[in-house]
């Protein structure tokens, strides 16, 4: 059962009923252009949530409509999704990141184990300089890979998961690699 598993990896050690404990809680911690569009933080600098994966970074791009990149700080995981409407923005975020997993072929009890812990979205300001570094890059990268107006945003997100990052190197190089050794520890 998904209650006694164990998310592999040292930043994903916890048993998921240690999770259960402490709420339903979704952290995206969001540049200050972001913040400015979606609305005040509500989330504390040492919150942490309750999802598998854990917090996630998002920024603003804007393109013609507006981008939201977010990336997982425990796997640099990116995902795409539409600004607009920027007051929905913490309601849609489980949906999307539901839709990436499932592109990476995560297994279905992975995903409503993940998604059920996004139940309430907190927005935090940013913590962790390294992930949005990664977040930079991954934006730039996007900006060049995207070829028409209205890029395919799941595309180019599993595009970007390809990426090499340097905080990956010691571990297995790239977000899609990441998440696939999580998925297996968490499913082992």
């Amino acid at each position: 059962m998904l209650g006694d598993l164990q998310v592999g990896g040292p930043l994903l050690a916890v048993r998921f009923t240690e999770l259960e404990e402490n709420g339903w809680v979704l952290i995206v911690r969001a540049t200050a252009k972001l913040l400015k569009l979606v609305g005040r933080p509500s989330a504390g600098d040492g919150e942490r949530g309750s999802t598998l994966l854990g917090q996630w970074y998002a920024t603003a791009l804007f393109w013609r409509p507006r981008v939201v990149p977010l990336v997982n700080e425990s796997t640099l995981l990116p995902v795409l999704m539409p600004l607009a409407p920027a007051a929905t923005l913490p309601v849609r975020v489980a949906d999307e990141v539901a839709t990436v997993l499932r592109a990476h072929r995560a297994p279905q009890a992975f995903v409503d184990a993940e998604v059920g812990r996004m139940r309430d979205c907190r927005l935090g300001v940013t913590v962790n300089r390294s992930v949005v570094g990664v977040m930079v890059e991954f934006a730039r990268l996007a900006e060049i890979y995207r070829a028409e107006p209205h890029p395919d945003l799941l595309g180019l997100a599993l595009r970007l998961a390809t990426t090499p990052c340097s905080p990956l190197y010691g571990r297995n190089i790239s977000p899609d690699r990441e998440l696939a050794a999580v998925l297996s520890a968490a499913t082992a």
